[in-house]
């Protein structure tokens, strides 16, 4: 009972995204800031240090929970870094933070900052620093969407799979002022291209959607592959949609470059040891596969539904992001700006 009243904030959140409440990971980002929000205006905590214990123990029954869920996690982890970041310039404006030079050199090779004491301002910087860092999220895909026409140019045909919230608007705001066509893989089979092909022909996009067995014959009519993802992983590859690394083999092939967009609570300190591993893949229901009606076939079969797929690295030709774009290699860069280095193995 008190494990639920601990982390009744947590398993609600943990229930929805498990109940497909929550569709995608914009909504996730944006519930699991209001719960840390909530955590520091609410929580009973002391010091830096308290508060920073209460985050990990979420952080550590997400992982527990849902392995395969990235996004919460890395939310959570990036606020770990602003609480840090905020009670080392609490204390240098008191003017405790005049340090020597060896110690400046030093500080992140053996970082040893002792968080447990107090500071009364903490609260109120941290409530206004989660103020800015959700309108940050709030504006990432507009800020994604915008650099649309740096990337898309007249006449060209683009080539995306499934449905991404990220891609379809991105599309759209290019078309606005370029006419260029989009070829939308169907992504069996949960045929989420159907929905896709469907909202970019409202926006008179000239559309066509294809099964995923065509991929290879259309990739030579193709100038660039524009998707989203799930999981952007430590070494630059991607956790994504299933059926994505055959699109990225065809356009290997080709030579058509791959753009990713990605936003930044997407990229993950996490690296892929098996692509079979539980914190990198599940199996949905084989019913999408084989459906029941099948009859006396069950028997005799084993039906394998994978979410996801890995992409390595070298099949990337660019990741966007709100910040702009950045080439696969330049992923660790980013990960050290966004995370503390402690705090990347939880």
């Amino acid at each position: 009972m008190l494990e639920m009243e601990l982390f009744s904030d947590v398993i609600k959140l943990i229930s929805d995204i498990r109940h497909s409440k929550l569709h995608n990971s914009y909504d996730i980002a944006i519930h699991t800031e209001e719960l840390v929000e909530r955590l520091i205006s609410e929580g009973k905590w002391k010091s830096a240090q308290d508060l920073m214990s209460l985050i990990k123990l979420r952080i550590a029954r997400f992982i527990s929970a849902l392995p395969q869920e990235a996004t919460p996690v890395n939310i959570m982890r990036h606020i770990l870094k602003i609480i840090r970041d905020e009670y080392d310039t609490g204390f240098k404006s008191k003017g405790e933070g005049h340090q020597s030079l060896h110690h400046l050199v030093t500080a992140n090779i053996n970082d040893s900052e002792d968080y447990s004491k107090l500071l009364p301002t903490l609260k109120s910087s941290l409530l206004n620093n989660l103020a800015e860092y959700k309108v940050e999220l709030e504006s990432s895909m507009d800020n994604i969407a915008t650099q649309a026409l740096e990337h898309i140019h007249a006449n060209e045909i683009i080539l995306t799979v499934g449905k991404s919230n990220t891609v379809e608007k991105f599309l759209k705001y290019a078309a606005k002022s370029r006419k260029f066509q989009v070829i939308v893989v169907e992504a069996a089979p949960r045929f989420h291209g159907h929905l896709m092909a469907s909202n970019l022909a409202k926006s008179n996009i000239q559309t066509t959607i294809i099964p995923d067995s065509a991929v290879f014959a259309m990739m030579s009519r193709v100038n660039k592959v524009i998707i989203g993802t799930h999981t952007v992983l430590a070494n630059g590859g991607l956790r994504t949609e299933c059926g994505v690394h055959m699109v990225a083999l065809a356009a290997k092939r080709y030579s058509i470059p791959i753009m990713v967009l990605a936003h930044m609570y997407k990229l993950s300190p996490m690296h892929l040891c098996s692509s079979e591993q539980d914190a990198f893949n599940i199996c949905a229901s084989p019913a999408d596969v084989l459906p029941y009606s099948s009859g006396p076939l069950l028997n005799k079969v084993h039906v394998y539904n994978p979410a996801f797929d890995y992409v390595p690295p070298e099949l990337v030709t660019l990741f966007i992001s709100h910040q702009g774009g950045n080439a696969p290699s330049y992923v660790y860069r980013l990960l050290s700006e966004l995370y503390h280095p402690d705090d990347q193995e939880l």
